[in-house]
């Protein structure tokens, strides 16, 4: 395969799954923004979700003080933001237009008709009327992308590229949440809280985990309580949990296996390394030597696997 065909169905599927994800995020703060807190305290949740994107400073440029209206608008609407539902959704479909031929028509016509039908709700207000309902549309969408690619796509290096997209970008988005979100949690993870702080972290775990489809999957497979450490657990080292970083490793090191050839193993190296690593982890080793400089160096060793495989796959970076 060209590896610029392989740049573009890449690059449409993380597009595609940025999209869903920054409508994950968007949708647990405004869920989370209902329940009964401080003005400050509700911020801080917003200034978090810029803070998982790396846009707070350019938001601050250009809008000044975090504002919720605002924050939704730049992360929904402004197409300067190349972060934005509308720009991810835009740059997905412009990557599947110049793979055209490659993609089947349904996958095509998916691409197409989410950006017409996104570019129409935005412009009709649909987003601002009910944001809850504008959110679920979009990953929506974006599942409806996925199970369309499966179902129509030859199982050939093209499918493999769109996989190998979705799920790195996955594997960063999840996270950037669980870093900034166990961070948003006032009182201490396993100290003693108040009972008003008990009943906020309750709501907090809970959107957390609805914000990754997570909360049906944590009462079967804990049957307990709510639990940071669980929580923690399930969406970094759980395989079985479609969203965590283990289960996206293992799609990442799946497909690039698909892919590799002998000029391209140190990639593939890398990313089964950083697999082995949560494959034979312990939540109670990560949180001992800290939760926030583990998924640091995790996102710095998902960016460097990213780089890896643009220079052996892709398209170099100024090409």
């Amino acid at each position: 395969m060209l590896s610029r065909t392989a740049d573009h169905l890449f690059w449409m599927s993380r597009y595609t799954e940025r999209a869903e994800n920054t409508a994950r995020m968007l949708d647990v703060n405004y869920q989370t923004s209902l329940l009964p807190q401080s003005e400050a305290v509700a911020l801080v949740g917003w200034q978090g979700l810029l803070s998982i994107s790396e846009l707070l400073p350019t938001y601050q440029r250009l809008h000044g003080e975090v504002n919720v209206q605002k924050v939704m608008d730049f992360m929904v609407k402004d197409e300067s933001n190349p972060s934005s539902i509308m720009s991810c959704l835009s740059a997905a479909r412009e990557n599947a237009r110049a793979v055209r031929g490659t993609l089947t028509t349904e996958v095509w016509e998916t691409h197409n008709q989410t950006w017409l039908e996104v570019r129409r709700m935005v412009n009709n207000g649909d987003f601002e009327r009910d944001p809850g309902q504008f959110f679920e549309w979009v990953k929506f969408r974006s599942h409806l992308s996925r199970g369309v690619t499966v179902g129509t796509m030859l199982m050939d290096e093209a499918l493999y590229f769109m996989r190998l997209g979705t799920f790195l970008e996955r594997a960063d988005n999840t996270a950037r949440l669980v870093d900034v979100k166990f961070h948003a949690v006032q009182s201490d993870f396993f100290g003693a809280a108040s009972e008003k702080d008990q009943e906020y972290d309750f709501y907090h775990w809970s959107a957390i985990l609805r914000s990754v489809s997570g909360f049906e999957v944590y009462r079967k497979v804990y049957r307990d309580v709510i639990k940071p450490e669980r929580v923690a657990e399930l969406l970094i080292l759980r395989p079985d949990m479609p969203r965590s970083l283990h289960a996206s490793l293992n799609e990442v090191v799946s497909n690039l296996g698909l892919v590799s050839n002998d000029q391209t193993g140190e990639t593939h190296r890398r990313a089964g390394k950083l697999r082995a690593e949560l494959k034979y982890g312990r939540i109670d080793e990560i949180l001992a030597t800290g939760l926030h400089a583990y998924l640091t160096q995790f996102l710095d060793r998902v960016n460097d696997l990213g780089s890896h495989i643009s220079q052996e796959f892709l398209v170099p970076s100024g090409a």
